[in-house]
């Protein structure tokens, strides 16, 4: 079996599609959610998906990520693609069983827990369909085309739910359920489509032993990336109750969306990378570091200005006056839109296919143990705010941990960089910018034009200034016009 391997332009567009897509569809529906939940209720729902997500965590063992690299380097023998997907699949599927054990105990013994124990319930069904839908392996292919189609689907049949079953301020278990039945169904497609691309049949032979030890460092590296995802809000919800929950969900809802469209690439260039160096293509490698970087910087600093710029607008069109507590905490949160996108590539793009999980794992601990303390210092004080503060540290200390443990690959990959040309387009769009925080106009107006002006100034600046990125993308574009005419 050979796997045609898709443009990475291509996927980049796919999987880019697919990350905003799982945080777009929610946004649309999520000022309404806001305003008929009311913070209270929406924050009960955010910290039991959080704090269920620690179990979800553990089932996978590492797997999404290690899936990913494995399936890429054996995607052209169908035998051998089976036998890893089977393996695998395994191991997820008994360690799963494990984790609704453990799962279990904390709803019979954990006061608050009990106090949600039908939301627990219902998203503890993410435990079992994460390792049935085997994801990575769809990944490890690039059938970004495919994951895309998939999962559009069912973000619509979830906003149309959402809009016709969540009424009232009681129905937060009703808009928990369908948040976990449309991620359950594309999993269910996943494992029916699976078989165009391996066979089920038992293979024998299994190998559990490599893969678990391999799976126990991407389990590292997981766990202390969701401890101070998900650390926020579950520490919020024990300390400062879970109206303080909903204030932090709104003021990180549009920094999700922003690092999700960025991150997108490292998920997309982990299958080509750790191809390109099972198969000594050094070069290539580096290549592909190189314009990634320079798109991290281009994407992710336009997007931290203008939020912190317009952070006010921003909330009042999102969620409402109930939500103003948020304002500062999304202002403190938003600088994290850079930090992780540059950790994601040293990390996930770098790191991992050159095999040096552990350094990448050691930047995630790092990151996790300063969350932990100051969240203990700053939560009680500070509430959303201080949680924001614990997850800005956090990130930064995963960036320049990530960035060491690189060395000189790290920083030959930023020689390439249009560093003047990408301030100076940013300062620009900031200035003409301003005046329009002068207005007198309703917030959605404010932020409707502000976007247009700000990003479009941006764009255009880079177009004339020939930021090599930017000309390229254009290029790609005119080339692919052209063929289709």
């Amino acid at each position: 079996m050979y796997m045609k391997q898709h443009s990475i332009k291509k996927n980049f567009i796919l999987n880019a599609t697919l990350s905003v897509l799982n945080v777009i569809f929610p946004l649309l529906t999520y000022p309404y959610v806001t305003r008929t939940l009311g913070p209270y209720n929406l924050g009960k729902v955010r910290f039991v998906s959080s704090f269920v997500e620690y179990f979800v965590l553990f089932s996978q063992l590492g797997i999404p990520y290690l899936g990913i690299r494995e399936v890429a380097k054996v995607r052209d023998d169908k035998e051998k693609l089976s036998k890893l997907v089977q393996e695998l699949l395994i191991i997820n599927l008994v360690v799963s069983i494990i984790a609704y054990i453990l799962l279990g105990i904390c709803l019979l013994t954990i006061p608050k827990v009990i106090d949600n124990r039908t939301l627990v319930i219902i998203f503890s069904l993410n435990v079992f369909m994460g390792a049935l839908g085997i994801e990575w392996m769809y990944k490890g292919l690039e059938e970004y085309g495919y994951i895309t189609l998939r999962s559009v689907v069912f973000k619509i049949i979830s906003v149309i739910a959402i809009f016709l079953l969540v009424r009232t301020e009681g129905d937060h278990i009703i808009y928990g359920a369908i948040l976990v039945l449309a991620t359950s169904g594309s999993y269910v497609c996943n494992f029916i489509h699976a078989s165009k691309y391996i066979s089920f049949k038992p293979t024998g032979g299994y190998e559990f032993g490599i893969h678990i030890k391999n799976a126990l460092i991407f389990l590292g590296m997981s766990a202390a990336t969701t401890i101070y995802l998900n650390l926020d809000s579950v520490m919020l919800g024990f300390m400062k109750g879970d109206t303080e929950v909903g204030y932090y969900d709104t003021a990180v809802r549009v920094k999700n969306i922003l690092v999700a469209l960025i991150t997108s690439l490292g998920a997309v260039v982990l299958p080509r990378a750790s191809y390109y160096i099972e198969q000594g293509k050094i070069e290539e490698f580096k290549s592909v570091t190189a314009k990634a970087l320079d798109l991290v910087w281009c994407a992710s600093l336009p997007c931290m200005v203008y939020c912190m710029m317009f952070v006010y607008p921003i909330v009042m069109v999102l969620a409402g006056e109930k939500y103003i507590p948020s304002v500062m905490a999304m202002l403190v949160i938003t600088p994290t839109i850079f930090f992780i996108g540059m950790s994601n590539i040293f990390g996930i793009q770098m790191l991992v296919p050159m095999g040096k999980e552990k350094s990448l794992l050691l930047a995630e601990i790092c990151g996790a143990v300063v969350d932990l303390i100051l969240n203990f210092i700053l939560i009680p004080k500070l509430g959303a705010t201080g949680a924001a503060i614990g997850t800005l540290a956090a990130e930064f200390v995963v960036m320049i941990v990530a960035f060491i443990a690189l060395g000189g690959n790290a920083i030959q990959g930023f020689k390439g960089i249009s560093y003047i040309k990408i301030i100076i387009s940013l300062v620009l769009a900031s200035v003409i910018c301003i005046p329009i925080l002068w207005l007198n106009i309703r917030s959605l107006y404010m932020v409707f034009i502000s976007g247009i002006v700000f990003f479009g100034i941006y764009g255009v600046m880079l177009i004339i200034t020939k930021e090599k990125m930017v000309i390229e993308t254009i290029d790609a574009i005119k080339v692919k016009i052209g063929k289709q005419h």
